[in-house]
């Protein structure tokens, strides 16, 4: 599946504190605790530093692609493309906040936060084999900031400039001391070649792969079907700490599939050679296949320890219809989950009840200390309950008759002023209530079908519209439909600057951007700016409770679920390092066990 706006965006936020860094070289540092590797270290605990390099792995993606270009809007990314591209500094992948030097071997934070230095390795080197320049990182964030993907922009304005410090030298400079957050999304930006770019237009979709620095270049692109990439032989980091035991494959192949249930198939005709799953009646009846049985494709449950974020349906707040919280909780009411986990997940599943859903800073209880102080200015404005009541969501009794929460749809709806009208649920316009759930993978359908049965017990039209990855993309970045899926915060350990991108009333009405909903809310802006300053992790951790606990009150999503694992089949050809990483599936981690084993059989 092409990767969505939400799914980078919590992918590049890392956000901790510390009381100060001081003015010192430091080639691993981290914003609130201390490093868990020391300097001079050999390589990370979860990989096996002596894996074999060699070996065709072949991989799918669900959808489609027509570009290469990862770094702007148009267009449909092509999976796997990032591997391609590096970073001044990478995280580990078993500790929740720290950076280790990839491109920049060291960074200096200046003591009064306003501003951070990197030091460019002398070898690193761009895949023809010129050295990546200090213009090469000014570049790139001049670029990315004024002509990259709306993303960019929003994490770049708190950062003024980018400026050559030396020969290999670049500083950052910063608008406000008390985002501590900024020296991270400095050290995580993507290096793009000056040189490169000074003939070719950045802002145009292509698939001729833009220049890159990273272990894989493109090999082979057949337009939206497939695409190749082959393990860089004479990479340059390729013994760096950071980079030992990592990106094992000489060469991994993406095939597009239009269909999920096609994928599925196709794995157990040997067509591909690994897959994580993601639907729970899979897991439970789809691979009860001879080839599982006898040992040569493998079923495997992997914990998964990291933070959760939010799956979710997402109102589109900036229709009227969904403007009052107590119509979008009336429709919350409509999902049956203790029913669908029972009958259509197969109780594989627990449901969301927290945007940052398995960390502390999800919401418990009621508001007190400090998160109740922040939210006191705001309490007029809020549902009273949000004072009174932990939040919960919305339980039957799973058998599927449980009318309770549809009698308390009805009140809500009816209080919201929509009533029936020849058995049509309308407002004082006479304007009926009608919901269409956009889709670009069937795969919901089965959830959203005993939702739109209740739906039209409270008089409410419901549909579901599929559509293609184009426009899918196309019509949320304009704003243009009523409900749509998301996953966001996964993998976010401290939020930080990336929830101004999605939830501040400055970003409602960005073309492309990331506050899918439409939200503007005073209390919401309010908690985004403390989390964005806060002085330390006390403050923090009230302003994002906050937060979470606003969102969830004012019922801007309908809440779906999460597994605590990493669901995974695959054939018998790979090795896995004895440790795995906590916070990942580390799949970059694996190796060929034989790289001249034949293919699985078809």
């Amino acid at each position: 599946m092409a990767v969505s706006r939400a799914v980078f965006l919590a992918s590049v936020s890392l956000l901790a504190f510390s009381p100060a860094f001081g003015a010192e070289k430091q080639a691993a540092f981290s914003l609130y605790d201390t490093p868990k590797y020391k300097a001079g270290f050999d390589h990370f605990e979860y990989v096996n530093p002596d894996a074999p390099k060699g070996g065709t792995v072949k991989l799918a993606e669900t959808g489609t692609f027509d570009s290469v270009n990862p770094f702007i809007l148009k267009g449909v990314k092509a999976p796997g493309i990032g591997d391609t591209f590096e970073t001044l500094m990478v995280s580990s992948l078993d500790e929740p906040m720290s950076m280790y030097g990839l491109i920049a071997e060291d960074i200096t934070v200046a003591d009064d936060h306003l501003s951070a230095t990197f030091d460019i390795r002398k070898e690193a080197k761009w895949h023809d084999g010129t050295p990546i320049t200090a213009e090469d990182v000014v570049f790139s964030f001049e670029t990315l900031k004024n002509k990259g993907d709306p993303t960019y922009k929003i994490l770049y304005t708190p950062i003024t400039g980018c400026v050559k410090a030396g020969e290999r030298a670049v500083t950052f400079t910063f608008a406000d001391a008390k985002n501590k957050e900024l020296p991270m999304i400095a050290a995580q930006m993507p290096i793009l070649s000056k040189a490169y770019y000074a003939t070719h237009d950045f802002e145009k979709t292509t698939l001729d792969a833009p220049m890159g620095s990273g272990p894989y270049v493109v090999d082979k692109v057949e337009q939206g079907r497939s695409i190749t990439y082959k393990l860089v032989t004479d990479y340059w980091g390729r013994n760096l700490a950071v980079n030992k035991g990592l990106y094992n494959f000489a060469t991994m192949r993406y095939d597009m599939y239009r269909d999920e249930n096609v994928t599925l198939e196709a794995l157990k005709a040997g067509e591909y050679d690994f897959r994580r799953e993601y639907i729970a009646r899979n897991w439970a009846t789809a691979y009860d296949t001879p080839a599982i049985k006898a040992g040569k494709l493998l079923k495997r449950e992997i914990p998964d320890k990291t933070p959760q974020g939010m799956q979710a349906f997402i109102y589109n707040t900036r229709k009227d219809k969904f403007s009052d919280p107590r119509v979008r909780e009336a429709i919350d009411m409509s999902l049956d989950y203790e029913w669908v986990n029972k009958n259509i997940f197969y109780g594989a599943y627990l449901r969301n009840a927290s945007f940052f859903e398995n960390t502390e800073f999800q919401s418990t209880d009621v508001p007190k200390g400090l998160e109740l102080e922040l939210l006191k200015p705001f309490a007029k404005d809020l549902p009273p309950a949000l004072f009174t009541t932990p939040f919960h969501n919305p339980v039957t009794d799973g058998s599927g008759t449980d009318r309770s929460n549809l009698l308390k749809a009805q009140k809500l709806l009816e209080d919201a002023g929509w009533v029936i009208k020849d058995g049509k649920r309308v407002n004082a316009k006479g304007e009926p209530l009608s919901i269409e759930f956009l889709l670009r993978q069937p795969t919901m359908e089965r959830v959203i079908g005993p939702m739109r049965q209740n739906l039209e017990r409270l008089g409410v039209t419901a549909t579901i519209r599929n559509v293609d990855d184009s426009q899918y993309q196309k019509r949320t970045d304009e704003g243009d439909f009523d409900i749509v899926s998301i996953w966001i915060n996964r993998g976010v350990f401290y939020p930080g600057n990336e929830q101004t991108a999605l939830w501040d009333s400055s970003q409602a009405d960005v073309k492309g951007g990331n506050n899918l909903g439409g939200v503007k809310n005073p209390a919401v802006d309010a908690m985004l700016k403390v989390l964005t300053t806060a002085k330390d992790k006390n403050e923090l951790l009230a302003a994002g409770r906050a937060l979470d606990r606003i969102l969830l009150w004012e019922h801007y999503v309908i809440p779906n679920w999460h597994s605590g694992s990493f669901r995974v089949a695959y054939w018998d050809k790979f090795g896995l390092p004895k440790v795995l990483p906590k916070y990942n599936l580390g799949f970059s981690t694996w190796w060929v066990k034989d790289a001249k084993a034949a293919e699985p059989a078809k």
